[in-house]
This record gives C-alpha cells, sequence and structure tokens, in this order.
C-alpha cells in the first residue's frame, strides 16, 4: 500500500507540475518571469490550506503541534526551493542553458547521498544505481550532439547547473525532514501540514522582497487574477503529491520517479505544440523508463 501510494503521489504530482509550468509560461508573457514565478507560492497557499482543512475533516485527525525541529527542516526548504528557483531563472538566461539544465537534473544523485547524511535515508545499491540510470537518461534527453566537451569544459554553467541541483535536493530533504519529525499524525496529514507551513514561510518572504524590489510584477499577479489562481491550484496539487511521496519513502525515490515529468513534458511539446522528437531524445527517454523501472522493482 505505501508502495503504490507514493508511486501514485509522485506521478501525479509530476503530472500537475507540468500543467503548471504551461500555466506559468502563460503568465510570464503577462506579467514577467519573477511575477509568474511567485504566483505558484501566494496563489497556492489557500489552496493549500483548503487542502488541510479538507483533510482534517474527512480523517478526523488533529493538526499535529510544530516542533522547532520541524520549523527548522521546513524553513531550510522553503528558502533552499526558493533559492534553486532564483538560479534557475538565472540559467534561463545563460547561452549555455542547455549545459546548465543537464547539470541541474543530477538533483536526484545529490538528494540520494545528502539524504543518507542528514536523514539516514540508506537507499540499496540497485536503487542508486537506477537513479544514476534515469539520471543519466535525462541528461541524455537534455544535450545536443556535440556538447559533450562542453558539459566538462564550461566551468560557469556547470557550477550554476549543480547549484541550482544542490538547492532543489535540499529543498526535498527539507520538506521530508519536516514532514517525518512531526510529533503525531498520518502521513496525509502531516504532508499537508508541511505544504502549508513552507508555502506560508515562501508566501510571506516573497511578499516582503516583491513589495521592496518588484512591485510592479506583484501587483501585475492581481491583475491577471484567474490565471493567477489557475497556475496557483496547479502548482498547490502538485506540492500536495510531492509531499505525499515524500511522507511515504526517501526524497530520493520521488525525485527520481519525477523524472518522468521529462517525458511528459515531451509528449506535450510533440502532441500540443507540434514540436519534433529526435532519436537521441527516444534514446534518452527509453533510458529514463528503463531507471525508473528499475527503482520501482527495486523500492516496491
Amino acid at each position: 500500500m505505501v508502495g503504490a501510494g507514493w508511486i501514485a503521489a509522485t506521478l501525479a504530482g509530476s503530472a500537475g507540475q507540468v500543467a503548471r509550468n504551461i500555466a506559468q509560461s502563460n503568465l510570464t508573457k503577462q506579467i514577467g518571469t519573477v511575477g509568474a514565478t511567485q504566483v505558484r507560492f501566494l496563489f497556492g497557499l489557500p489552496f493549500a490550506v483548503l487542502f488541510l482543512v479538507l483533510v482534517h475533516h474527512f480523517t478526523g485527525e488533529a493538526i499535529p503541534a510544530l516542533t522547532v525541529k520541524t520549523l527548522g527542516y521546513t524553513a531550510a526548504g522553503a528558502v533552499a526551493q526558493i533559492g534553486g528557483t532564483a538560479m534557475m531563472l538565472k540559467i534561463m538566461q545563460t547561452r549555455s542553458f542547455a549545459v546548465t539544465t543537464a547539470w541541474l537534473k543530477t538533483e536526484p544523485v545529490l538528494i540520494a547521498l545528502a539524504g543518507v547524511v542528514v536523514l539516514g535515508d540508506w537507499l540499496s545499491l540497485p536503487a542508486l544505481l537506477a537513479i544514476a540510470i534515469a539520471t543519466a537518461g535525462v541528461m541524455l534527453t537534455t544535450l545536443k550532439p556535440g556538447m559533450g566537451r562542453a558539459l566538462l569544459a564550461e566551468l560557469g554553467p556547470a557550477a550554476s547547473g549543480l547549484l541550482a541541483a544542490a538547492m532543489f535536493g535540499a529543498a526535498a530533504i527539507g520538506f521530508r525532514g519536516g514532514i517525518i519529525s512531526l510529533p503525531e499524525g498520518g502521513f496525509l496529514i502531516r504532508a499537508t501540514t508541511t505544504l502549508v507551513l513552507s508555502l506560508a514561510l515562501q508566501t510571506a518572504m516573497l511578499l516582503v522582497w516583491m513589495a521592496l524590489f518588484d512591485r510592479q510584477a506583484l501587483l501585475g499577479s492581481f491583475r491577471v487574477w484567474r490565471g493567477s489562481l489557475g497556475a496557483g491550484f496547479l502548482g498547490a496539487a502538485a506540492s500536495q503529491c510531492w509531499f505525499i511521496g515524500f511522507s511515504l519513502t526517501s526524497a530520493a525515490n520521488v525525485r527520481t520517479l519525477a523524472l518522468v515529468e521529462v517525458i511528459l513534458a515531451q509528449a506535450v511539446g510533440y502532441f500540443w505544440l507540434r514540436q519534433k522528437v529526435t532519436n537521441r531524445q527516444l534514446l534518452g527517454m527509453a533510458v529514463i523508463v528503463i531507471g525508473v523501472a528499475l527503482l520501482l522493482r527495486t523500492e516496491v
């Protein structure tokens, strides 16, 4: 039951994230990249609170009392996620975007290593092999022919990608740490409580920052409130699924299975945007499937 639960939650989260990215891309054209990015936090928070109310009502479980450990882990995860997002936005402005993105996709490997050190989430050797295979598949899908040397030679993009990956990895570790450090409650109430806490912290930090430095983008998100609400809901729903996954298994397992998002995004590009898919990308997606299949066989 636990195995099926984290798999279903992660797959749903991956689909929700692809949908949220589409919604945010539409908002970017109207209110800019920063304005569209903060929507996932500011407009996602009310939906996360609604999720918590519904979980409390239907399960009958009390909302867990927050501990110092939970606050510390969740705050660290919240800050790391904002930092990773900011670094990713900076990456999008570079000419070496593909190289940097390839390094960014090393996140599951970094999470696997950090999870052992920080949370004691030990993984078997077959699981580690599966993570490495799936990550290699993503890098194969991302990189273009002839970019292998650039992957190692361009130190700036490599450092940026690894730093962003480390931040997103730290966010995943922090959120899982916040969930499992709650003293009571089932996995669903603990996951949703931590989600509300993280979004509340992120919303508060971003509201202060944007009020001081980017007020125009903040006001713009309210002018297009219908689109902002849609993106906020999709972001909150995807995050709810991620947090459920984190409550049931290691962050490395969740983020590795989440690499199927690459395949979903390629499918959207092919069927909806009429973008061509190269043989190299097909090979990369096949490698991702092999890695994910090995992970599921190992961990379920």
